[in-house]
This record gives structure tokens, sequence and C-alpha cells, in this order.
């Protein structure tokens, strides 16, 4: 049975939560702009786990 990355984890855990702070604080930034127009939400780009 192979063991668990950690590490894997925590960077992934990590990449999530920073990709929510991110689209929370583009919600917030769009609102306070214009009410009337709807920010544009795009995702960012999801980064690839470097090998290591």
């Amino acid at each position: 049975m192979a063991k668990p990355n950690y590490r894997q984890q925590k960077r992934q855990k990590e990449l999530a939560r920073k990709s929510r702070q991110a689209e929370k604080v583009q919600r917030r930034t769009g609102r306070t702009d214009e009410q009337t127009d709807a920010p544009a939400a795009s995702p960012p780009p999801a980064e690839a786990p470097s090998p290591r």
C-alpha cells in the first residue's frame, strides 16, 4: 500500500483556499465598483502540481 503524500494534499488545500479567497475578493470589488453590472467571474487557471 502506498504512503499518503501529505505535501501534495497540503499544496492542493492551499491552492483551493487561495482560489476561494481570490473569488471572494473579486466579488467584493465587483460589488463596490458598479451595482448594475455583474462582475465577470472567470476562475483562475489551475496550476499543475510540480513533480517532485
